[in-house]
């Protein structure tokens, strides 16, 4: 089985020891993907932004997301972004997890974590 590696370039890749996204076994593993800006929606719409570049890369797109998880530390904050994570997968809603918890840092109001289906 061939294992790639996608490297985003982001502080913490090299600070933790991860990558942006693995590609094995016909699916892509985007790992847990903050954003930049003062609020939960702006982060969110950064975080997404990041995600379909990792998954644009090996030729996969939003709608092959199979599994997102969202994790955030204010439940609260989770339903402003349902409408840019509507927009986001659209048609193609995939199964779905939100955590509220602590994320790495006290200023990050979301991240989100996808699985996607390498298309053929």
């Amino acid at each position: 089985m061939t294992i790639k590696r996608i490297h985003s370039g982001g502080p913490f890749e090299a600070k933790i020891g991860y990558c942006r996204a693995v590609v094995a076994g016909g699916f892509v593993h985007v790992a847990g993907t903050t954003g930049a800006g003062d609020d939960v929606q702006s982060q969110c719409a950064s975080a997404l932004a990041t995600i379909e570049a990792a998954l644009k890369e090996v030729g996969a797109s939003m709608a092959d997301v199979v599994r997102v998880t969202y994790m955030l530390p204010e439940a609260s904050d989770f339903e402003p972004c349902w409408p840019m994570l509507r927009t986001a997968f659209g048609e193609n809603p995939p199964a779905a997890t939100m955590i509220e918890c602590g994320l790495i840092a006290p200023h990050l109001k979301i991240e989100i974590e996808v699985t996607a289906l390498l298309p053929n």
